[in-house]
């Protein structure tokens, strides 16, 4: 007998348009689910309506001799990044047939571990967000040639070249020319060249996270590269947590694995921008199958997103290109 029909059931669309905060839950996990704000290895500024105006402020020497005046405030210094923000969407079809499968050994997951199984339409929402997140996250480094999210970290075009840096958020860090590819027996020389560049700007060196930013590719020639040192070297040996002279290797699925490229900077110093929490944002769920005799349900996201740095010249690129 056939069993075809045990996925027919219907999509509660009682309330199927979410906006501002009710949006919330699905836009939120949209850029959330993106690896490195997940992580904690970006700043995340959320509520912007357009552009974000990141102002860090140094001060130079405060303390003076005491006296009975006020210092004039020359010794504070105000540097103004703008982060502008793109207006994204996502529209996927989803059949229902193919991932009810998924939905429910979610639900048999979740009542194992004691969680409460979300709604269909709930999980439908979440399961597309997360996979906006995951292609987010490769928008925010190298861009894309459509003109769809605008200046990312390591280009505005999706193409990582040294063209592409120069036009990126990190354009202004110092670069360094590392000369061959990244491979188990050049990727130790390539982080001492962006070590040893970044030592020049002595102040980074003391950020709280101040690390390296690879590809999961490169990173894995690190853990290969340390592995082989056995007790030499001055390294983390925890190869699921690896270090480099103490400061962390951030292995980071928006490098695409292949680019010979490395970012050389703290978490605070790469801000992402979103208009989360805002009235702009919005998600939807269509039950498609109701009117066009379709079995797909279609969901909907607009949400905007900008990255930039913080301060200009806190970083270091390290690339090899031909």
């Amino acid at each position: 007998m056939s069993n075809s029909n045990k996925y027919a059931f219907d999509v509660t669309v009682a309330a199927n348009t979410y906006s501002g905060e009710l949006a919330m839950p699905y836009v939120g996990a949209a850029t959330l689910g993106a690896e490195s704000i997940a992580k904690g290895r970006m700043r995340l500024i959320e509520g912007v309506t357009r552009k974000a105006v990141v102002n860090p402020i140094s001060v130079a020497d405060p303390i003076v001799a005491a006296g009975c005046g006020t210092t004039d405030g020359a010794n504070i210094t105000v540097n103004e990044q703008v982060a502008t923000l793109s207006d994204l969407m996502v529209s996927e079809q989803v059949c229902r047939k193919t991932i009810f499968p998924t939905y429910i050994a979610a639900q048999n997951r979740m009542n194992r571990d004691g969680e409460l199984p979300p709604a269909f339409s709930d999980f439908l929402l979440l399961y597309t967000a997360q996979r906006a997140g995951e292609h987010l996250e490769k928008l925010m480094f190298a861009s894309d040639d459509g003109s769809v999210f605008g200046t990312g970290f390591l280009s505005a075009n999706g193409v990582i070249d040294e063209s592409g840096i120069d036009a990126s958020a990190c354009k202004d860090f110092a670069e360094a020319d590392l000369g061959t590819a990244f491979a188990k027996n050049t990727i130790l020389g390539h982080m001492d060249s962006v070590f040893e560049t970044a030592a020049a700007t002595p102040a980074i060196l003391d950020k709280p996270g101040c690390g390296f930013y690879v590809s999961y590719e490169a990173y894995a020639f690190f853990q290969q590269a340390i592995a082989e040192k056995g007790t030499e070297g001055n390294y983390n040996k925890d190869l699921k947590n690896v270090t480099y002279l103490g400061y962390p290797v951030y292995p980071t699925a928006g490098i695409p694995n292949a680019t010979d490229v490395m970012i050389f900077t703290y978490p605070e110093n790469l801000v992402v921008a979103t208009n989360n929490f805002t009235a702009d944002t919005e998600a939807q769920l269509i039950p498609r199958y109701q009117y066009d005799g379709s079995d797909n349900v279609q969901v909907t996201m607009r949400f905007a997103v900008g990255v930039q740095t913080a301060v200009a010249a806190d970083g270091v690129v390290g690339f090899n290109f031909s």
